[in-house]
């Protein structure tokens, strides 16, 4: 491991859980010199998304029914848009392999994201975050591709929706996420880890921007934008 490593940017890749980007990501992790890539996953997640093409699927039975239901939406979507949920991970991890990087996983346990969002949510967000749930199981696809599209032209517009509605949702699911996930790069940094692609969902890169800059940790951002062309 080169020690000038560590004065190398992280580049942050923003992307959608539901949409297929295969061939850019393959492209911009296959040509960029890297010591790691970094994913969005905590350990169960990982062994769920990760899992060997033929192994059974782990069980979806059991947690809260806004985390079943919001499970159900995205894997419903990922099917219709790509290459199913979580398709974008899969293809970093591959790349990595093909390439014998070390992959980081930098997100929080799932079980303890979720406990700390029941526990802050309003009566307000989870009635809304219910039925918006109930609402995209019967939604046509080809809705949720014009409002990617809509996301795609003016990002920070949902985001400041989403802080409007689901202010709760916000601090814990983006504020606090990108806080422990910049403090596990600056631990891969401090072991020599410099140049490291992290892949993230596109609506965590302002955040977590900040939080790197904030600890003097530069960066680079490849948002959703640049890698998909609207439908």
């Amino acid at each position: 491991m080169l020690s000038s490593t560590v004065e190398s940017p992280v580049l942050l890749i923003g992307v959608a859980h539901v949409v297929d980007l295969q061939e850019p990501l393959r492209k911009v992790l296959g040509e960029r010199p890297l010591d790691g890539v970094a994913l969005e996953l905590d350990e169960e997640r990982a062994n769920a998304v990760l899992r060997p093409e033929g192994s059974p699927a782990p069980s979806r039975g059991s947690g809260p029914v806004l985390l079943r239901l919001w499970g159900r939406l995205q894997r419903r979507l990922g099917e219709s848009l790509g290459e199913g949920a979580g398709g974008e991970m899969r293809t970093a991890a591959a790349v990595a392999k093909e390439r014998s990087l070390p992959i980081f996983l930098i997100d929080d346990p799932i079980r303890d994201t979720i406990r700390r969002l029941i526990g802050a949510l309003s009566f307000r967000e989870r009635i809304s975050l219910l039925l918006g749930g109930l609402l995209g199981i019967v939604l046509p696809t080809k809705i949720v591709e014009e409002q990617l599209d809509d996301y795609t032209e003016a990002p920070g517009d949902y985001l400041e929706a989403v802080r409007h509605t689901y202010p709760s949702v916000a601090r814990v699911l983006l504020d606090e996420r990108n806080e422990h996930m910049a403090e596990r790069l600056r631990i891969l940094r401090g072991r020599g880890f410099g140049r490291i692609a992290a892949v993230v969902g596109d609506a965590h890169l302002p955040g977590l921007s900040e939080a790197l800059r904030r600890r003097g940790i530069p960066f680079e951002t490849l948002p959703f934008a640049s890698l998909r062309t609207p439908a």
